[in-house]
């Protein structure tokens, strides 16, 4: 069983940057791929962006490129999103999620339904 726990949310204006973090309990976490996902009011969960096991692949969704970047300390089991020139489109409760596999397919990746771990969420709200 993995435990994961999301902090770092919060507010922040238009244009500013976050740091998201997701320490996760249990073993094996360095054989993972972990991945962050957002869920906006009214809105199904969205892909954001995934990492591989040892932090040699990642995978962003189109909207995120160049301004989110995914990253894992294995020592302290704890993956991170940097998220930087946010947007008001961007705010919503954001979740990481863990598949027991340690690399994914780019295309099957970006799919909730893979990944057997879920956190709980943090919110961040981009104001205009």
């Amino acid at each position: 069983q993995v435990q994961l726990v999301e902090s770092g949310g919060g507010l922040v204006q238009a244009g500013g940057s976050l740091r998201l973090s997701c320490a996760a309990s249990g073993r094996a976490f360095n054989a993972y791929t972990m991945g962050w996902f957002r869920q906006a009011p009214g809105k199904g969960r969205e892909f954001v962006a995934a990492i591989s096991w040892s932090g040699g692949s990642t995978y962003y969704a189109d909207s995120m490129k160049g301004r989110f970047t995914i990253s894992r300390d294995n020592a302290k089991n704890t993956v991170y999103l940097q998220m930087n020139s946010l947007k008001p489109e961007d705010t919503a409760v954001y979740h990481c999620a863990a598949d027991r596999h340690p690399e994914i397919d780019e295309i099957v990746v970006i799919i909730t339904t893979i990944y057997d771990y879920w956190g709980q969420g943090t919110q961040v709200t981009v104001s205009s």
